[in-house]
């Protein structure tokens, strides 16, 4: 290891600030990143938005393939997005070894492939997007980005499961996955860094789709803090950590009547199965019986959470709405909850409560181990050891 000549990382930075940050602060040469998502959700446009941003500031040759749409087809999206007088190569190609060649004669810094499923190498007689060809296709145009230093980005297609359609390998052999998330009716977009060889795994990025293309949102909190009444139950903010950012998320939690045989348990971007469990919790420590409740919850603004600290913000949201009994509007919360009732601590707490004071908020119902050691002006913390005190907490209001 120590006759390995070390090199410092030289990013290519877009100035698209949240494609930045969701890559780990840039485009590192050589890597080759992977980026999946539903049909129509702006893959496409926001690849097409790097390359037009790397050539404004004099960072070239790009190279753009499309296997799916005409040349003509990606000039009207040029076009759309406003790009259309920007500089861009553009390859209509589908062979693998043809695509090798350009770009071997191109050199270009960065290439966008679209998609990896539709490319095929001569090599193999089964159709292009086969296990075969996606794996093959993938580890030449990696071996090419290495070799010549090239940075590479594959569009992937996803099954209805929402998984990148293809080998499991594939997304071995990519130095970076990220995944486009979020509603595609909606004016969002969010993408998330499940894989980052160069930087945070589960970093996020959040984008707001214009007519001009993704823009970034400098205060992503504002979109997933909606406007609600002070005197409706079962909603409360969640201090959640996305990568190395705190992000505030409104849990929101209804409890109603059973209405059928068995009770229904619907969690929209939370985990089920984490529902099931605290709800037994709730039963089993804290006496609140919902074997003939529905209960449904859901995360606002289509962001999915699954970090264990987000237990204590929705069982107060539970609580709150089996009991109708309203929370502070300024109460954020956060914490695990143990199968014994305990509260257990969260991951960089100081960093939650400093974020959700900068939004505003005037109250925090957190673990006891996340005590701050000094007092955040303008906050009212309350600690808890136990699922049971939440219970005379929501009872208070």
């Amino acid at each position: 290891m120590d006759a390995i000549e070390r090199q410092p990382q030289q990013r290519l930075c877009t100035g698209i600030a949240e494609w930045d940050r969701v890559l780990g602060g840039g485009l590192v040469p050589g890597a080759v990143i992977l980026l999946g998502g539903d049909p129509g959700i702006g893959k496409s446009t926001l690849l097409m938005q790097c390359l037009a941003a790397l050539t404004q500031q004099g960072i070239g040759p790009t190279l753009y393939v499309t296997g799916e749409e005409s040349p003509q087809q990606v000039a009207l999206r040029a076009d759309r997005l406003g790009l259309g007088s920007t500089p861009l190569t553009l390859l209509a190609e589908v062979e693998v070894e043809t695509i090798l060649t350009a770009l071997a004669q191109t050199r270009p810094r960065v290439a966008v492939i679209d998609s990896i499923q539709t490319l095929y190498t001569n090599t193999m007689t089964s159709a292009p997007g086969s296990v075969g060809q996606v794996r093959e296709c993938a580890a030449l145009l990696t071996r090419y980005a290495k070799e010549a230093n090239t940075t590479i980005l594959l569009v992937g297609h996803v099954t209805k499961e929402g998984n990148l359609a293809g080998p499991r390998v594939l997304e071995h052999i990519v130095d970076t996955v990220l995944y486009f998330e979020g509603d595609p009716n909606a004016n969002h977009r969010l993408i998330r860094a499940v894989k980052n060889r160069f930087g945070a795994a589960n970093e996020l990025g959040v984008f707001a789709m214009t007519d001009r293309g993704l823009k970034g949102v400098a205060n992503p909190s504002a979109i997933f803090l909606s406007e609600h009444r002070p005197d409706v139950a079962g909603s409360i903010i969640l201090p959640t950590l996305e990568g190395t950012r705190p992000l505030l998320v409104e849990i929101q939690a209804l409890v109603d009547p059973v209405t059928t045989p068995n009770p229904r348990r619907l969690a929209i971007g939370l985990e089920s199965n984490r529902l099931a469990m605290l709800l037994a919790i709730l039963h089993r420590h804290a006496g609140l019986a919902t074997s003939q409740w529905d209960v449904f919850v859901n995360a606002v603004g289509g962001v999915r959470i699954t970090e264990p600290a987000a237990d204590l913000a929705l069982a107060a949201a539970i609580t709150s709405s089996l009991r109708n009994r309203p929370l502070p509007v300024t109460l954020v919360a956060f914490g695990e909850v143990g199968l014994a009732g305990e509260i257990r601590p969260a991951p960089r707490g100081q960093e939650r409560l400093r974020e959700a004071a900068k939004l505003g908020f005037r109250q925090a119902w957190i673990p006891r181990a996340n005590r701050p050691k000094q007092p955040i002006s303008g906050m009212e913390v309350v600690t808890l050891e136990h699922i049971g005190e939440l219970a005379d907490l929501v009872r208070q209001g």
